[in-house]
């Protein structure tokens, strides 16, 4: 078992074709277990899963300490991701942050975290409103000059500000939830991409785990676990899901595969369909989940199989907004 790479954008970054999540290692699903995290970060490696992502938000901070200390004598295997962009007090998210001397201060903080001297994917995580993206770009450019960052991305961006971001310092990548329940992207951002040859990078692409199966009642989830609020695990909205996500169930019964593959093998077919670079990033804590995503790589959908997964997980389909009200209100849409 071994991944193959990816382009990601038209600047020069190749990736692994399918990357890791990190943040549910110390936050938002369940406790964490270090020991397991670690000896599934070296696991990655191992199988070429390479592109690791992770933020100083995470935590806050202690996903990228938890890094720094896995990748120790390992760091040039890997290709890290990390975001900037939020206000953290106390220990908590505050609102957004992207003045360029902040996130020249959180650039030196997550390179000492991850005891590494460059970042090679650096994400705003998500658009301040208060600082003109113009500035945000500028200031990651001159962290590029300086050899601190070797690419620039966005999160969640709408396409106005990547257009700005893009005319300033050059994109590779935009990060933004996209899976087969979640289909925001495609009327605008998608073809936007394309036209500016920016990759993308598809978080929570098994909806949360929901399109992995197993899965309960938003109540019946700990109040730590992010699902515990998640609008699509609640009430009439969970059974309409479920319902709707046993496409992707009898797909894998006759594949003899995972559901979870499933989705991510629809993930990686669309790039080709759309004509961008997408490197979905599940996210897991196991070693275990981990070869089951990695092994999506080898599942290639036919036009049947497309179609009908399109079809039952189409927009109206799903039942419930993708966050809440208060996370939602931070999505520049």
């Amino acid at each position: 078992m071994s991944l193959g790479k990816q382009k990601l954008g038209s600047q020069g970054l190749d990736v692994s074709a399918i990357g890791l999540g990190c943040m549910g290692m110390s936050q938002s699903y369940g406790p964490a277990d270090e020991a397991e995290s670690i000896a599934t970060l070296h696991r990655a490696i191992e199988v070429g899963c390479t592109f690791l992502d992770t933020a100083e938000v995470y935590g806050p901070f202690v996903n990228e300490e938890l890094l720094g200390r896995a990748l120790q004598g390992r760091r040039d295997q890997v290709t890290i991701a990390t975001k900037f962009g939020f206000r953290i007090v106390d220990g908590k998210q505050s609102g957004t942050d992207s003045r360029p001397e902040h996130i020249r201060e959180v650039v030196e903080a997550s390179l000492k975290r991850l005891a590494t001297d460059h970042i090679d994917l650096l994400y705003q995580h998500r658009v301040d409103p208060a600082v003109p993206m113009e500035d945000v770009a500028g200031a990651v450019g001159k962290l590029v000059a300086e050899g601190k960052v070797r690419f620039f991305g966005l999160s969640e961006a709408g396409i106005a500000n990547i257009r700005r971001a893009h005319a300033v310092h050059p994109v590779s990548a935009l990060q933004s939830e996209y899976s087969l329940w979640e289909r925001n992207l495609e009327p605008e951002i998608i073809p936007a991409l394309k036209e500016l040859g920016i990759g993308l990078v598809p978080f929570a692409p098994l909806g949360r785990g929901f399109l992995a199966g197993d899965v309960k009642r938003a109540e019946e989830y700990p109040d730590t676990d992010f699902r515990h609020r998640d609008p699509r695990y609640q009430g009439e909205n969970f059974d309409a899901n479920v319902a709707a996500a046993s496409a992707v169930r009898d797909i894998a019964d006759a594949r003899g595969a995972k559901p979870g593959q499933i989705a991510i093998a629809w993930l990686l077919a669309r790039g080709p369909e759309f004509g961008i670079d997408i490197v979905p990033i599940p996210g897991t804590k196991r070693r275990a989940y981990l070869e089951e995503n990695v092994a999506a790589a080898d599942i290639k959908l036919d036009a049947t199989e497309m179609l009908g997964l399109d079809m039952a997980l189409a927009p109206d389909k799903v039942s419930g907004p993708r966050y809440t009200e208060r996370a939602m209100s931070m999505v520049d849409r």
